[in-house]
């Protein structure tokens, strides 16, 4: 009986143990209950290369860690384009995840450094090294087949025509944009064939076949 009771209470202390350091960040299945933060690092690494004098299509995110490894929110982090030009937007405490975030654009070099500082002088600044590519394709070409899009993203320059080409089989799908600068381009039904469209506006538009669910694809028109 003694060893069936000391044994519930080990359990009991180490589920304890687990939930105040395990979670986000700490490796364990309970929340993470963080101390000070010692780390200031990459979230997901480097971007990768994109088109000079256009914003990248995702932020740029560092996180805050203590020495257990348990995210930190409230960590105020200030950045700042180092080297290349460009702008980059981002100032205040890291979320309740330990992240903050800032957008950037790349200027008109083809290379570009941003620096994350954290408020606290303990921990390190981060630097991230972005890189650009002259221009962007100024066309596009997408192969509609069954049940899916070839290929699924495409970026193109502001001013392009992108041609979406039926080889389904005479299988009938619709081009349906669901989001992007409006206005959104009408809905194409089709069995063969193509479909020509100029997009001049610049922002990322989402499109699908409204008839096979799953059937999805992304453009992205840049500067």
């Amino acid at each position: 009986m003694r060893l069936e009771r000391r044994g519930r209470w080990l359990a009991l202390g180490t589920a304890v143990l687990g939930f105040a350091c395990g979670g986000k960040g700490g490796g364990g299945t309970g929340p993470c209950t963080p101390g000070a933060a010692t780390q200031l690092v990459k979230t997901s690494g480097d971007p990768a290369p994109w088109y000079i004098n256009n914003p990248l299509p995702a932020a740029l995110s560092v996180t805050a860690r203590d020495a257990n490894n348990c995210a930190v929110p409230g960590v105020v982090v200030n950045w700042a384009v180092a080297s290349g030009g460009g702008a980059v937007t981002g100032q205040g405490p890291t979320n309740a995840d330990g992240v903050a975030t800032a957008t950037d654009s790349i200027g008109s070099s083809t290379s570009q450094s941003v620096t994350a500082t954290p408020a606290l002088t303990s921990l390190p600044t981060v630097t991230f090294s972005v890189s650009a590519s002259a221009t962007p394709p100024t066309s596009g070409a997408v192969s509609v087949v069954n049940n899916s899009f070839d290929p699924a993203s495409s970026v193109v320059k502001a001013g392009s025509t992108v041609t979406w080409t039926w080889n389904s089989g005479g299988v009938e799908h619709t081009l349906t944009f669901t989001s992007g600068p409006p206005p959104l381009p009408g809905q194409t039904d089709q069995t063969s064939g193509t479909k020509a469209i100029q997009f001049n506006v610049a922002g990322k538009y989402a499109y699908h076949c409204i008839i096979h669910g799953g059937m999805a694809g992304t453009l992205t028109v840049v500067h």
